[in-house]
């Protein structure tokens, strides 16, 4: 298992990287191309609770948040929200009583979800978005990853029982460490970024990757499934590599926003 993730990240991480390096419509692709096969991922796990949602329905929602991105001047994602919202309504009245109030909240529950990701590319085009996109990358990745073998290691306490037996209280300080450690490399690489405004992000981001890990366990568990799909070997679906992202991404770009002057 260990050897079919490190396979799949060394082809994955490549293309990520490239993709992030370019920005722009390659960019914009990948986000388009992620996002389809996540919303693919969460109409079927949807499926699984017994509800009916509309993929279709939802791909919609995803390209409008995409193409609002991609336009973006000021406002997002205020438009497009409000574009999406008027769709699920009519669509509540139009195809009444087949596509019920749940289907309807729940494909846009998993739009809104799943539509974070457009959030890569608004990091990418802020002034030294290349920066930030790659230290989301470098703080989720290193909290992943410093929480999961601190947990194999030392993981004793469980944090929580119910969504994820296998994490660790032990592990989410290891993530917590991962994500400060990135924080302060990043100090020392580009020193006209603030230290402790980066030691300060680096540590929330590994909390909000944390959390965003465990709303997708309580997705799946609800489901009855262990893995979103079995799109990428050793790792389970699509979104059981960007469930953290989803969470840090929108919180660094609103971090830099708000709290640092490139």
């Amino acid at each position: 298992m260990l050897s079919q993730r490190i396979i799949s990240a060394l082809i994955g991480i490549p293309l990520v990287i490239l993709a992030v390096w370019f920005g722009g419509v390659p960019l914009i692709l990948m986000t388009v191309l992620i996002t389809v096969l996540g919303l693919r991922e969460m109409t079927w796990m949807l499926h699984k609770l017994g509800l009916k949602p509309s993929l279709w329905l939802a791909l919609a929602g995803g390209l409008i948040l995409t193409g609002g991105a991609y336009l973006y001047s000021d406002g997002y994602p205020g438009p497009t929200i409000t574009i999406i919202l008027f769709m699920h309504l009519i669509a509540a009245v139009a195809l009444y009583p087949r596509y019920t109030l749940l289907d309807s909240a729940g494909t846009l529950m998993s739009t809104m979800y799943v539509g974070l990701l457009n959030y890569f590319y608004l990091l990418r085009m802020m002034p030294d978005g290349w920066v930030w996109l790659i230290f989301t990358l470098a703080g989720t990745w290193a909290c992943d990853t410093t929480a999961y073998f601190v947990g194999k290691a030392f993981g004793k306490r469980r944090i929580a029982p119910v969504l994820s037996p296998k994490k660790t209280v032990e592990g989410a300080a290891g993530g917590l460490l991962g994500g400060g450690v990135i924080g302060c490399l990043f100090s020392l690489i580009y020193p006209f970024l603030p230290l402790t405004e980066l030691l300060i992000l680096g540590l929330i981001l590994s909390a909000a990757a944390e959390v965003g890990d465990l709303l997708e366990s309580a997705f799946k568990r609800q489901a009855g499934v262990k893995d979103s799909s079995t799109l990428i070997p050793g790792h389970g679906g699509i979104l059981d590599r960007i469930d953290s992202t989803l969470f840090t991404a929108p919180l660094v770009y609103y971090f830099v926003l708000l709290f640092i002057k490139s």
